[in-house]
């Protein structure tokens, strides 16, 4: 798997996060304008109430999701990479991770793509193949850095 194939699908993994936040923001506002006033007043006003949060959560997600995008969008995949940083497609004895943002294992792949602030990045952050880091008690072999 290349890096532009990893890299793309992480920008497919934020755009689905952004539609799915869009249409849950577009369906908590007209519930929270469907809602009614009937003779329990504070019925209405709870409804409308929780139809603004659940809008509110969705925009948050929605922001979270945008801010995942820029991160994505300062990494060239095009470039190669002979230490563990962001960009680096990198294999260990652990699996393979593209440091990159958080959406876990990508679709299609056994690759995981990881924020440079997790843990497993981390560890490993500055190494090159064959040395090794300690992660979760177990020591972790770099086998490749691409």
């Amino acid at each position: 798997m290349t890096k532009p194939v990893l890299h793309a699908l992480c920008q497919t993994f934020i755009e689905q996060r952004i539609d799915a936040a869009r249409t849950a923001m577009q369906a908590a506002q007209e519930s929270s304008s469907s809602e009614t006033k009937s003779s329990a007043g504070d019925k209405y006003e709870t409804g409308r109430e929780m139809a603004n949060a659940e809008r509110d959560r969705n925009a948050a997600q929605m922001q979270q999701a945008k801010q995942l995008q820029a991160e994505l969008a300062r990494i060239n995949p095009e470039l190669p990479c002979d230490t563990v940083r962001p960009g680096a497609l990198v294999t260990t004895s652990l699996g393979q991770f593209y440091i990159s943002i958080s959406a876990g294992r990508l679709e299609g792949t056994e690759v995981f793509a990881v924020s440079p602030a997790a843990p497993v990045a981390v560890a490993l952050k500055g190494l090159r193949v064959g040395e090794q880091a300690m992660f979760n008690g177990k020591a972790v072999r770099v086998l490749a850095v691409a």
